[in-house]
């Protein structure tokens, strides 16, 4: 029997990892949606919707809206193409066989509705800000992504990090993580992660050649670089529309 890649990870820390494939690939449902030929047309309020094709008009399709049965007409060069189901929650949008702006905003919706928040796009990690503390940053979540390939495990700041890491070890060569995304969007709290996450396997992997307790040398050069963030924040934030703590200076950090 394989060994579990999830051991060690509670469930309440796994929901907010993972999803089960298993669920989504349903026959059905793929049935289903071969059935209502679905698209997505424009809305006002929401960017993009789900419809169905009704009829053909030449220049304009004639589609019902899934959600409200509405019978509307728009203009073909404003409809988008859907992916099956089986698509549903991808975690690399790459991989979408319709690779448009109304599937790359859906799949970020559907992910992050389910708690979701780490998405990736190809070499990029996106990520969608929760403005509330998830169970994803505990020690048992580093060890599940220490020295694992990306693909190997679900997406997360943490693999972005260990990629970086080990290019440096391997490759003897600098290493630059980029954070960017406009105020609120959580660049500085995912920055500490990245230092959390290489405070910790750099203390482990010195520890693990020395006679120093492990968890003694983690906490304590992970907490001296974590404690001086908030001294520098101090001297460069502002209240801004979108964000009651914005920093107001680049972060340079340097392992």
């Amino acid at each position: 029997m394989a060994d579990d890649p999830y051991a060690g990870v509670s469930a309440q820390e796994l929901q907010y990892l993972a999803v089960d494939r298993n669920k989504i690939n349903d026959p059905m449902v793929q049935a289903e949606w071969a059935s209502k030929k679905l698209i997505w047309i424009p809305h006002e309020i929401h960017g993009f919707c789900a419809a169905s094709i009704a009829s053909d008009h030449g220049d304009e399709i004639e589609v019902m809206v899934e959600e409200t049965g509405k019978r509307v007409r728009v203009h073909r060069d404003d409809c988008q193409k859907m992916n099956p189901p089986k698509f549903n929650k991808v975690e690399d949008m790459a991989e979408l066989t319709c690779l448009n702006e109304a599937s790359v905003l859906h799949n970020l919706k559907d992910r992050y509705f389910s708690g979701l928040i780490y998405t990736y796009s190809g070499l990029f990690c996106v990520v969608v800000n929760p403005y509330k503390r998830l169970p994803i940053y505990t020690e048992k979540v580093i060890e599940l992504y220490k020295g694992k390939k990306r693909h190997e495990v679900p997406p997360h700041v943490f693999a972005i990090t260990d990629t970086a890491y080990r290019s440096m070890l391997q490759d003897r060569e600098d290493q630059s993580i980029l954070c960017t995304g406009e105020s609120g969007a959580g660049k500085t709290e995912n920055t500490k992660k990245v230092i959390q996450y290489l405070a910790y396997v750099a203390a482990s992997s010195r520890s693990n050649r020395s006679s120093v307790s492990n968890l003694h040398v983690t906490g304590e050069l992970e907490n001296q670089l974590l404690q001086a963030n908030p001294i520098l924040e101090a001297f460069g934030n502002a209240k801004t529309i979108k964000n009651d703590n914005s920093s107001r200076f680049v972060s340079n950090w340097k392992q």
